[in-house]
């Protein structure tokens, strides 16, 4: 049986979306803004209501440790672009990217995301997945829209992973659960 590239990282990614649902399924309002450590990234209510998140051009030494909120944001901000990219769309800047506000809003957000990140995938056919990546390395020929592709996949099993070790930790920080 012969299975095409497309067919395959899209079997990639629907695992490690079953694998993230496991968590999305079990998060609770207040595991969102909990911040483990006292040296956090996290989103912040701005005076317009909307919710900003921690940022530096540079990345800090140490590496703060995020919330679930702002590794929520996180996943919306590189998914929004590598989608309009992919969808031939104008690219959003990462400040117009903004977080939902609560876990129920942030989970449907994410679920969209989703939706919208499949429709893109799967109106693409094995040629197009050699065309030049445009994100997240712009002009460099070297990389094709499969590998955007299979850095998406990595990218979110990654920030999953980071959510569902969070909310584990949180759980047992508070006693609920797992």
């Amino acid at each position: 049986m012969s299975v095409s590239r497309r067919d395959l990282i899209r079997w990639q990614f629907d695992l490690t979306w079953a694998l993230f649902e496991y968590h999305l399924d079990r998060l609770r309002p207040d595991d969102f803004l909990w911040e483990p450590v006292p040296h956090c990234w996290t989103v912040h209510r701005a005076a317009d209501g909307t919710w900003v998140p921690d940022w530096a051009e540079t990345e800090p030494d140490p590496v703060p440790v995020p919330t679930i909120a702002w590794v929520s944001w996180h996943i919306g901000w590189w998914w929004s672009v590598a989608t309009d990219h992919l969808a031939g769309r104008e690219p959003r800047d990462r400040t117009d990217i903004t977080w939902p506000g609560d876990g129920t809003a942030t989970i449907a957000w994410l679920r969209d995301l989703r939706t919208d990140w499949l429709a893109a995938l799967d109106r693409l056919d094995d040629s197009e997945l050699d065309a030049m990546a445009p994100f997240p390395w712009p002009d460099d020929p070297q990389y094709t829209v499969a590998h955007m592709i299979g850095w998406v996949n990595a990218e979110l099993m990654k920030n999953a992973a980071e959510i569902g070790q969070l909310r584990l930790l949180r759980a047992q920080w508070t006693g609920s659960g797992g």
